[in-house]
């Protein structure tokens, strides 16, 4: 779980690997491009320019190298080369790579085309809850402290924190202790140390909090089909604060 100097050193090239994927995919995230087509670049982005794994492929059986989570899909949706992005969709795409055997985890949020309000709204809160969750990473914080800001931040706006998935430890394993929440109470829960690594990643949904696994094995959606939105980050606890491993070159922290 803790993470030695020269280990965070690895993590931080898969992070920002996997950053890079997502700054190379944002202007091809338009209409009539295809899920499919996206993931496909992204594969032979990772494989031949970046020199690295994508580490979903063969993940558990799954097929693709990202996922691609259009509107009411929370996360985990399967890209497929029949569908073609629509004015006004929202899309999330989650990216994990894989560097010298250290993973880097992120995704992000796309306005396709001419977005409705009420969908802008929610994608940049959900935002916002990512961030303000990231704020709370410090040595002698506590996970309930992350949960409790994307949680009140969401609320506030109207919105509801998706229960069922949550963050997770990440390094030379994908999926590790801690199970990061999206919500709880300050104060609770396991308190940080310098040199942890985890992945904070709020699913925020427009309606109610409840969803829905498709027959796919993967697919999850809102049970009320209302959209649903997430961003996700890989962060290591450093002496003073936090570092985020999966930067882009258009945030600052």
């Amino acid at each position: 779980m803790i993470k030695n100097p020269e280990e965070i050193k690895k993590m931080r090239i898969a992070g920002k690997l996997a950053a890079e994927v997502l700054e190379m995919i944002t202007p091809l995230v338009k209409p009539g491009i295809s899920t499919g087509k996206l993931d496909k670049i992204c594969h032979d982005f990772i494989v031949n320019k970046q020199n690295a794994i994508p580490a979903n492929v063969g993940y558990r059986g799954y097929e693709k190298t990202i996922c691609s989570s259009l509107n009411q899909v929370v996360c985990h949706g399967i890209p497929d080369f029949q569908r073609a992005l629509k004015d006004g969709d929202i899309l999330n795409i989650d990216v994990t790579v894989i560097r010298d055997g250290w993973h880097g985890d992120t995704s992000k949020m796309f306005l396709v085309g001419k977005t409705q309000p009420h969908n802008k709204r929610l994608v940049r809160v959900t935002q916002e809850c990512l961030y303000k969750g990231i704020e709370e990473v410090r040595p002698g914080a506590y996970l309930g402290d992350i949960g409790y800001a994307i949680q009140n931040h969401a609320e506030k706006n109207y919105y509801s924190v998706v229960e069922d998935y949550c963050g997770h430890g990440i390094g030379k394993v994908y999926h590790e202790d801690p199970q990061v929440l999206h919500y709880g109470n300050p104060g609770t829960g396991l308190e940080l140390k310098k040199g942890m690594c985890f992945t904070i990643e709020p699913m925020i949904n427009l309606g109610t909090k409840f969803t829905k696994a498709l027959k796919d094995g993967w697919t999850v959606e809102t049970k009320d089909g209302r959209n649903s939105a997430q961003w996700e980050h890989t962060i290591v606890v450093t002496e003073t604060g936090y570092e985020v491993l999966t930067k882009r070159s258009e945030e600052n922290f």
